[in-house]
């Protein structure tokens, strides 16, 4: 997936979050307060390690995550059936880099509770990570079925289907419209459940550009109301570079010239010079 990886390391804590809301809301067993202890050792670990920065002790951060390692290890041991456990475990274990031990341990977790959503969805996201999107794509789908508002799968999913686009197309799954419209359905499914969220809505808009033929049309109008949107000058000017893109490849180069001159900021600076060489060709003057 494009990108998925990183998105993976920025909600990690929200994953274990939503595995953790599995746990029923009567009295605690002793295997489920060890497990939120656990869950809740690794995130101060890691918020402490996010906080210093260039300054992080890697050896303590390793001792640290063994600890933690041992400690899931310990947990199943003593409790062989506990779904959830396996389930923090394999996160952690993907978080940390061991991809196929972690998928080892959600394939354990969702045998031993097919219900895990958000299992389903890592699991689906290691697939994807490891170049196997048509492998991938059962996973996440089932994630969507048990968790449908959940915009994080619907995200995944139009992440998978514009990466894995080609190795869909081969096994004949999908046609291009039909691939098309799916991916465009999950992120627009996305933005929906989260609204005000400006980097899928930004995803969403962009995805117009991957269709077999671009609509270029039907994009505008998203960037526009992005633009209204945006929560700051930074993000009304990277939206308005994507206007004004769209606007050129509309042969609309004399609405877009303008607005290049709005655009200040030093960050899109090559971008805006980029638009200006287009505009410069011979014959677009």
């Amino acid at each position: 997936m494009h990108n998925l990886e990183g998105r993976l390391r920025r909600v990690a804590v929200l994953a274990l979050a939503l595995l953790l809301s599995s746990l029923t809301a009567s009295a605690e067993t002793m295997a489920e307060k060890s497990l939120k202890d656990i869950v809740e050792r690794q995130h101060d670990i890691f918020a402490k390690a996010q906080k210093e920065g260039d300054n992080l002790d890697e050896a303590w951060l390793r001792g640290e995550l063994e600890g933690v390692l041992k400690s899931y290890d310990i947990l199943i041991q003593k409790n062989p059936e506990f779904a959830l456990a396996y389930g923090g475990y394999g996160m952690l274990l993907g978080k940390v880099g061991m991809k196929k031990e972690a998928v080892i341990m959600l394939l354990k977790a969702n045998k031993l509770d097919p219900t895990l959503s958000e299992v389903k969805n890592q699991i689906a996201v290691h697939l994807a990570e490891d170049g196997k999107p048509v492998d991938a794509l059962p996973w996440v789908t089932a994630a969507i079925e048990l968790e449908p508002k959940k915009a994080l799968y619907h995200f995944h999913l139009g992440e998978l289907l514009a990466a894995g686009h080609a190795d869909f197309l081969r096994t004949g799954q999908f046609d291009e419209a039909k691939l098309d419209q799916d991916m465009l359905d999950a992120f627009r499914h996305a933005s929906e459940l989260t609204p005000g969220d400006f980097p899928i809505a930004y995803r969403y808009a962009k995805a117009y550009y991957e269709l077999s033929k671009p609509r270029w049309e039907e994009a505008l109008p998203l960037w526009e109301k992005l633009e209204q949107t945006a929560a700051n000058d930074t993000q009304r000017q990277l939206v308005r570079l994507q206007r004004i893109n769209v606007l050129m490849k509309l042969g609309r180069k004399e609405e877009a010239r303008p607005l290049l001159d709005t655009i200040t900021s030093v960050d899109l600076a090559t971008e805006k010079q980029t638009l200006l060489d287009e505009l410069a060709k011979p014959g677009d003057k």
